[in-house]
């Protein structure tokens, strides 16, 4: 049975739906409102606040932990500097995806990582003969992200820093409301935002500084399904959905590289040794057979279908984690996993695993969609991701 995170005391009042989900063994909001358009929009036009502490954390420390890191994870961890935070894939021998999730170097000898699943035993193996401790501190650190236009001013206005320098995957360890908290700019909705990591004990009036501020920035507390539109919208990737980590993986078409993400660049082969380096080296030799790409519905098609048997085009507000059949030329050439009616777009998007020669921008392919029971073929084109990117995600931002 789930658990309440840290801030479950302030965030159970608020949730008048009710509408609750299993998240790593805690209780996550899926919507507060009977509807997330409130929420949704709050991540889009004013500034949202998410509980995030079920992500997994752990604390890597000692004189090997930049070895550690760096044998593990795709990336150059050496280029890493204290106060950065990077997003990185790791794999196994066979350089297929057990997870990703962020690396934040706190100090010289200390890391934070984040990951979407229990990776500490595993963590642990890879750290045979390295002067490293691995702790799962998943319980200690409570979590937050703020995110949307107006996150900066907000956090300005309770945090003893200035915000204004500090850049798109930068963190800086600052006070709210006397509690110690580390702010990085990194989050999961594609938007202007933050991520705050604090001692547990400290979670409730962190979140009530950033509540009694949070009227003049249009603040909302925000759940998993608006959370869901705004990664979409992002391209960003869900575990167990839209691919699967290799030890879970019942198929050989389960089975994910970093290349078949779409996550190639994050592949630093100048690295002398990683996990799964020699297996992506080979990949990386052959022509590439599939990926995960973004793709257009085309609305008029689907308005089409409706009109067909006398009703009005429906688009769910809601995003789909159900995966459908995309084709091409009369074939299935894949799976559309993650789709949504993106508001801030107005059009119909989704997430899809395609295969050679069709994952190319600019593609045309169809995919399925069922009306009245019957299923049909809508065509959609392959789209550069992510499908929204505002500058102000990445730009300088005032106060």
């Amino acid at each position: 049975m789930p658990v309440g995170t840290p801030f479950h005391n302030r965030t159970f009042p608020l949730c008048r739906s009710l509408n609750y989900r299993d998240w790593a063994g805690y209780y996550a909001a899926s919507t507060y409102e009977s509807h997330h358009t409130h929420e949704y929009n709050a991540i889009r036009n004013g500034s949202a606040v998410i509980d995030i502490s079920p992500l997994f954390k752990y604390l890597v420390t000692g004189s090997g932990a930049i070895e550690f890191v760096d044998r593990v994870i795709t990336r150059d961890a050496h280029r890493l500097q204290p106060g950065q935070v990077i997003y990185t894939p790791w794999c196994d021998e066979h350089g297929q995806v057990l997870d990703d999730g962020t690396v934040t170097r706190l100090g010289e000898q200390t890391f934070r990582w984040t990951a979407a699943e229990p990776n500490l035993r595993w963590l642990q193996q890879q750290a045979e003969g390295l002067d490293v401790l691995i702790e799962d501190v998943s319980e200690q650190v409570a979590a937050l992200a703020v995110q949307g236009p107006t996150s900066a001013g907000l956090l300005q206005s309770v945090a003893r820093a200035d915000l204004r320098d500090l850049k798109y995957f930068g963190m800086i360890s600052t006070t709210i409301a006397g509690a110690d908290v580390d702010i990085s700019r990194t989050g999961y909705t594609g938007d202007l935002g933050y991520e705050l990591w604090m001692d547990r004990a400290d979670a409730t009036q962190v979140w009530d500084a950033i509540a009694s501020a949070g009227s003049g920035y249009a603040l909302q507390p925000a759940g998993m399904l608006a959370l869901d539109v705004a990664r979409i919208e992002a391209g960003l990737l869900l575990i167990d959905v839209d691919f699967f980590s290799a030890r879970k993986a019942l198929t050989a078409s389960q089975l994910y590289s970093p290349f078949e993400l779409g996550l190639g660049r994050l592949v630093n082969f100048n690295k002398e040794r990683f996990i799964g380096r020699d297996a992506l080296v080979a990949e990386y030799a052959r022509a590439p057979r599939r990926r995960i790409v973004g793709v257009t519905l085309d609305w008029p098609s689907v308005e089409r279908l409706y009109d067909a048997v006398g009703l009005p085009p429906v688009a769910e507000a809601t995003a789909s984690r159900e995966a459908v059949p995309v084709y091409a030329n009369g074939k299935a050439v894949g799976r559309m996993t993650s789709s949504t009616w993106s508001p801030v777009l107005k059009q119909m998007i989704g997430l899809a695993t395609l295969n050679a020669p069709h994952m190319a921008v600019g593609t045309r392919v169809e995919v399925e969609h069922t009306v009245e029971a019957v299923r049909h073929r809508v065509l959609a084109t392959v789209t550069v991701t992510p499908f929204f990117s505002p500058s102000r995600k990445t730009g300088p931002v005032g106060t």
